[in-house]
């Protein structure tokens, strides 16, 4: 995911540190729907707890690579190690004042099987939930609009509090920040 989130750029930023897990060696995802995830976790949580970092981006992949297989029942795997991993790190994250926004770029796992009863494969289109997280905020002082993949990166920032350069055309999709 750092590549993408880098504008397509390999290269290590000053300030930037990663923290990179391997996925398992396995033919296809369905055989282990768990990935890396609890790895992943376990490696970012006391990251997190030692060095405060400014901004953290983690790619889950689960309930992609895994929906690319078909088979729902690892589908379903996928999402609850995920959901069990995320609530892992969101207690750490709130526990240390900061606030998180959970998104997808594309959906997979939604749509499992096709009209014709065979197995989906292949990303969706249907719209993916931004949802985001912190010590004080609410659905009543926070509200989140529709948008696009490119509204993402003024919204980070607006939440981090750094001006949004003119080159961006995106908005921030969140209304009355807590």
């Amino acid at each position: 995911v750092t590549f993408f989130f880098n504008g397509g750029n390999e290269k290590v930023f000053e300030n930037e540190e990663r923290i990179l897990i391997p996925s398992p060696k396995v033919a296809t995802y369905d055989l282990k729907p768990e990935m890396s995830a609890v790895e992943i976790t376990d490696a970012l949580i006391p990251y997190v707890e030692a060095n405060s970092p400014d901004f953290i981006c983690l790619n889950y992949a689960n309930t992609d690579m895994v929906g690319h297989t078909g088979i729902f029942s690892a589908a379903v795997q996928a999402a609850e190690t995920v959901d069990a991993c995320l609530g892992r790190l969101l207690d750490v994250l709130l526990l240390h004042d900061y606030k998180a926004i959970i998104l997808a770029d594309h959906g997979n796992s939604d749509i499992m099987i096709n009209p014709d009863g065979s197995p989906n494969t292949a990303h969706t289109t249907n719209p993916v939930p931004v949802i985001l997280v912190g010590k004080d905020i609410t659905k009543e002082n926070s509200k989140i609009k529709n948008g696009k993949l490119g509204d993402i990166a003024p919204t980070l920032l607006e939440l981090m509090h750094i001006p949004i350069p003119a080159q961006m055309t995106g908005n921030n999709l969140v209304e009355n920040i807590a």
